[in-house]
Formats: structure tokens, sequence, C-alpha cells
């Protein structure tokens, strides 16, 4: 280390992601909310447009100020609408999220002065008994900052004058920040459990603090997934308990990947919702191209991909691309068919259904399917034990001697076929990986296995092994003769 550098200490907070404190971005439309949640949190997790309204749902990440974690939570623009309109419902989650906070980013466009819709808020938000920081944002050089004097009006206190955009001022506010926020949680000790008697000397730390066992394996990566309205967020929100995506019969609502953490009794569950994706020819905006795009990312960063059809609808042909995506990505997939409330005929639709799914995905053959009603509720309860089930096999690893047994039973009863005039000798198979089961096939000339007879060997695995509807990969290797001419 060169003399006279800092070496920064470590993190050692431990607090759980939903007991930090919340912070949350509020503002009018179009003031650069989301440009500030992507600074503050170090990375461009929120979907950012010159286009005013592009914030719909409420997004959160963990952010690290001045070393002090919290909560970050990013809004859509506040505005006046009728409740049963979408941007009544949008104003209506921005409420919710600042009845939560532990200190509220009031931001507002330096360059546009102070307009009638921000003095309307300035004042709605010092009803709520919330702690309030003023951020005057687009504020870069002489003028932004001289215009930014004009928030005093406000009533909220001293403006903290920043560029989300260009990063000017950005250290002056974490600043203020972690000034505001109430103090860290102190940590737990035996006493304040009432628990003396039930940890053993060796889980009793220093100053009587309780060693916490370690921590558990990370949580489960979800993504749901589907077309325009297929009713993934109502189903997000039916999952969570509670309205935390914006819903409605408009198509197309949700814009971003929507990150939320649940729990099931098998332990933690990261949950992605995502935007609705159409077909590639008829996504011309740049911003639907955009929310396209945090989709797929979402879906590669998945373990398991909740593809969400509309049963009413049927299977349609952008339903079938996805699932080949989610194949190609190798994620584990489980079919959600929702609204079967409003099927009539659910034997005929259940058998059209999963005869169009044999025929068009054999490669995900078996794959699990689940009917509920999102917005009901019934059957919802059987979606995440068909998750974990999923995730089971994804993650699953067959020992090489049971391997290898099933692999000369099955030369036995299809022998390979003849390339060139020449019989391939396939002589023995292990895995290399799960996530998802990948095998690798040593013979000689391997490499020239048919598509065919390698079909026939991935079936006989997943009907051998139990491996229903995950993707399986095998590797050819063929051996090198030394006899031949380089």
């Amino acid at each position: 280390m060169k003399r006279g550098s800092r070496q920064a200490a470590p993190n050692t907070d431990t607090t759980p992601f939903a007991l930090l404190p919340v912070v949350v971005i509020a503002g009018r439309p179009n003031v650069g909310k989301s440009t500030l949640f992507n600074r503050l949190s170090g990375r461009r997790t929120a979907i950012v447009s010159d286009t005013p309204g592009v914030t719909r749902d409420r997004k959160d990440a963990e952010a690290l100020l001045r070393g002090r974690r919290v909560r970050l939570i990013d809004t859509a623009g506040l505005e006046e609408a009728a409740p049963d309109t979408l941007y009544g419902r949008m104003r209506a989650s921005s409420e919710y999220a600042v009845s939560e906070a532990d200190l509220v980013l009031f931001c507002i466009d330096a360059r546009s002065g102070i307009t009638p819709a921000d003095q309307h808020f300035a004042t709605w938000l010092r009803r709520q008994g919330r702690p309030v920081l003023l951020v005057a944002n687009k504020a870069e050089g002489k003028a932004g900052a001289a215009a930014a004097m004009e928030s005093f009006s406000l009533g909220l206190g001293a403006p903290c004058a920043i560029s989300a955009e260009h990063g000017e001022g950005l250290a002056d506010l974490m600043a203020e920040i972690v000034e505001r926020l109430p103090p860290p949680l102190a940590p737990v000790t035996r006493e304040d459990l009432g628990l003396e008697d039930m940890f053993e000397p060796e889980e009793i730390g220093e100053d009587g603090e309780v060693v916490l066992p370690p921590r558990p394996p990370g949580p489960l990566r979800l993504a749901i997934v589907g077309r325009p309205n297929a009713g993934k967020s109502t189903l997000l929100n039916r999952l969570l308990g509670e309205e935390r995506m914006i819903t409605g019969p408009e198509p197309g609502l949700t814009r971003d990947a929507v990150s939320v953490q649940l729990e099931d009794r098998l332990g933690p569950i990261e949950l992605v919702d995502t935007a609705g994706m159409r077909k590639k020819a008829r996504v011309e905006e740049a911003l639907e191209r955009m929310s396209v795009s945090a989709s797929l990312e979402a879906l590669k960063m998945a373990e398991i991909v909740v593809l969400a059809i509309d049963a009413t609808l049927g299977v349609h042909d952008q339903d079938l691309q996805i699932a080949r995506l989610i194949e190609r990505e190798g994620r584990g997939c489980v079919l959600a068919l929702n609204k079967w409330d409003a099927v009539e005929d659910r034997i005929a639709t259940r058998k059209a259904i999963s005869d169009r799914i044999e025929f068009s995905l054999s490669q995900m053959r078996g794959i699990p399917v689940v009917s509920f009603s999102a917005l009901t509720g019934a059957g919802v309860q059987k979606l995440l034990p068909a998750v974990r089930a999923a995730h089971e096999v994804w993650n699953k690893r067959i020992p090489t001697g049971a391997l290898n047994r099933w692999f000369e039973s099955a030369l036995e009863r299809h022998t390979p076929p003849l390339v060139e005039g020449r019989r391939l000798k396939l002589r023995y198979m292990t895995q290399a990986k799960a996530r998802p089961p990948t095998f690798i096939l040593f013979g000689t000339r391997a490499e020239m296995l048919p598509e065919d007879y390698q079909r026939y060997l991935v079936n006989g695995l997943r009907e051998t092994f139990d491996m229903p509807g995950t993707p399986i990969r095998l590797l050819l290797r063929g051996t090198k003769n030394p006899y031949a001419e380089e």
C-alpha cells in the first residue's frame, strides 16, 4: 500500500435489508429521481429516459452512504389525479412509500424553477410528519446553484443543490442524508432477548452480544416473465400480500424490472417482476426497448423463471419464443396459467395447452404447469412449491456410477448409428455440473454423434433420473487417435 493511502474499513453492518433505514426519493415527474436513485445506489438499476412518467412502480435497492447502509426507494412522480386512474394508482403507491420513510428526499428541477405542483406537494409533505430533505437537482454550474436558492420558498429548509446526471454535489448530499437518519440499531444481546439460559458460552460474544449462526445460502432468484397483460404484477402482489406493483386493465403497465424480497417456509426468495415482452418486430419505441432489455437481464440473472400465460388466450407463439429463450439460457421454468377462473372448458383448455407444449417444447419435456387466478388468489399457493421443486431438479447431481450403468443399458437398447460408414465408440459419461444439469460424453469421434441420438440420450436422462422440465446440456468430447496423421 502506498504511503499516505487509506484503506477503507470493512462494513460490518449485518442488519437485514428489511430493517434498514428507508430513504424515499419523491417529487413530480421528470425531475431526475431515477437518475439520483442510480447514482446513490451505485448501479444503473432504474430505467432513465427524458420521457416524463417512466417510473411507475416503487423500486428499492440497498445503498451504502458514507458507511451507512440504507434501503433506497425510487417512486413514481407525484401528480394530481383521480384515484381510479393510472396516475392516481401511481400516486397512491408513492404516498405509501412516503408513509414508511425514515427520510424523504423531495426532488425539484432547479432549472425549471418552483412550479405550482412543487408547492402543492411540499405542503402535502409537511403534513405527513416525516423528515424531509429538499434536493434541488439539475443545479450544475453557477446558474443552477443560484436557481436552487429559489426553493427556500417551499418552507422545507435549505436545499441541497446537486446534479445527479453529472455527479455534482452528491458527496454533500450523502453526508446530509446520513446526518438526518435515525441512529443505527443497537446490537442484540441475550438480555434483550430474555434467553440467557438458551445459549452455550461459546455462542455469547464479547460484551454479552449474541453470536448469530452463519447466514444461510443466498435467496432463490426467481423472475416472472411473459407477454403484456398476462397478470405478472397481479401475481407478485398476491404472493406478497400487498399492492406492491401498479396493476390495472391497461397492458404494459410495468416498465422496469422490479425486485422484491419474500420468504416461504424453505427460505428467502428474491422475486423480480418484469415488463411484458412483445414480438421484437412490434417493439418500436426506445423506452419499450429498454424495458424489454431489463426483462431479458432479469431472466438471465434468475435461477428459476415463472412464465406467466393468459389461460383464456392459450399458448401464443410469443410464449413459446420466451420459453425457448429460457431454455437457451439454461434456467429452470414453471409454466403459470393465470386467469384460470375465467376459463370455461378447463379440461379442453388444459389438453390443448399440454399438446401445444409437448409438440413445441420437446427440449423442456415435463415442464411443471400450475393453474391459478392471481386476481382471486385461488390456486396461487401451489406456485412456490412448484418453483422449489423445479429449483431442486435444476440443482440435481447424479453419481457417476449410476450414470454410467444407465449409459451402458441405453447403448444396449439403441446402439449408436454409423457415421461415414463407421460406428461411433461411446465410452463413458460424467456430470460436469448442475444449474442446469450438464453432462459430458466421451468416446471416439463422439463429436460426430447425430442430433437425434443426442435427443435419445437426453430424454433417457430426463426420464430415468426424474428431471422433468429442466434444460439438460450434453457436451461431446472425442478422443484423439495417436496414430492419425496431423
